[in-house]
């Protein structure tokens, strides 16, 4: 289990988390809050509208945190299959200054939330919250609490997670580019490896400040040289620590594509237009163009495998 994040984190993390939204995604929240009601604690947005700032650009992300899924649904297999295989995926779009502004959301309890960034094993949740998260909404001030302590922790488990992989010595943008692109290799996507490059260019003073903030919270000897120099920081890790730690990743990564696997089987009950959309992300990180059948179109479940095992041969994922 990593450490507690440490006050000066949270601050930051606060701070962070209270930048101003673009407009468009007040249209978002207010349908979300009229589909879900009294259930909804937090909404977060994250990913690519998130750096640009541009709500338009593609489909915006965000989490829908709600107090529970019994309240948050009527339909039993919606709340059991958030249950088991958390989170849930959707589709949303609402109409904004002329156009219309979509979003891609998921659904997750304040109870997942806050163990799946300490407690999970699998970096799903804490190796998307460790990233830039902005929130939209709290339902009162105890609730936006919590939510910036989760992120925080997530930030903790994060670095926990990736200190022992990284050179003895190192800097911020080491850390978190070992560690991103060990995440992102436990999940079937098609980004390419340049990716994590692109995501620390954008964020990059987050990134330093989260680190510095966390790293004397750590529970590894960590020191800190010239805050000038190339390497700051060095950690004494020890070898036998360092084989776990990247043994543990090496499982991650055969779990974490099996589970990415049935959320993406999941969603195709969930998310409508799901199959386009997955085809439109595919070929819009790889630049390969994607055909299929309207058979694997209508029952990917039945038909799209042979697609599947095509594309990944194709590198269009991994």
């Amino acid at each position: 289990m990593s450490a507690t994040p440490p006050e000066s984190l949270i601050q930051w993390i606060q701070r962070h988390g209270a930048q101003p939204a673009p407009a468009a995604l007040q249209a978002l929240q207010e349908r979300l809050l009229a589909r879900y009601g009294d259930a909804v604690q937090a909404i977060l947005f994250y990913g690519s509208c998130l750096r640009s700032g541009d709500a338009m650009d593609g489909l915006v992300d965000l989490y829908v945190v709600v107090e529970s899924y019994r309240s948050a649904y009527r339909r039993p297999w919606l709340r059991l299959g958030n249950a088991l295989l958390p989170p849930n995926v959707f589709y949303l779009e609402a109409p904004f200054a002329g156009q219309v502004v979509r979003a891609k959301y998921a659904v997750l309890s304040l109870r997942d939330l806050q163990r799946g960034v300490r407690r999970w094993f699998q970096s799903y949740l804490w190796g998307r919250f460790a990233q830039p998260t902005g929130l939209l909404y709290a339902r009162d001030e105890a609730v936006a609490q919590q939510i910036v302590q989760a992120l925080a922790q997530a930030v903790m488990t994060f670095i926990d997670r990736t200190l022992p992989l990284a050179s003895p010595g190192f800097d911020a943008a080491d850390l978190w580019r070992t560690g991103l692109g060990h995440s992102y290799r436990t999940e079937l996507r098609a980004e390419k490896p340049e990716r994590t490059r692109q995501l620390l260019a954008a964020s990059q003073d987050y990134y330093e400040q989260v680190t510095q903030a966390a790293l004397p919270a750590m529970a590894y000897a960590i020191s800190v040289a010239d805050t000038n120099s190339t390497q700051p920081y060095c950690a004494k890790i020890s070898a036998g620590e360092r084989r776990r730690c990247r043994l543990a990743w090496k499982v991650r990564q055969v779990q974490g594509k099996l589970l990415s696997l049935l959320r993406l089987m999941k969603a195709a009950f969930t998310f409508r237009g799901g199959v386009d959309y997955i085809v439109w992300k595919l070929e819009r990180h790889s630049g390969v163009k994607i055909e299929l059948t309207p058979r694997q179109r209508r029952y990917p479940l039945l038909f799209g495998w042979s697609a599947v095992w095509r594309l990944y041969r194709q590198g269009v994922f991994r």
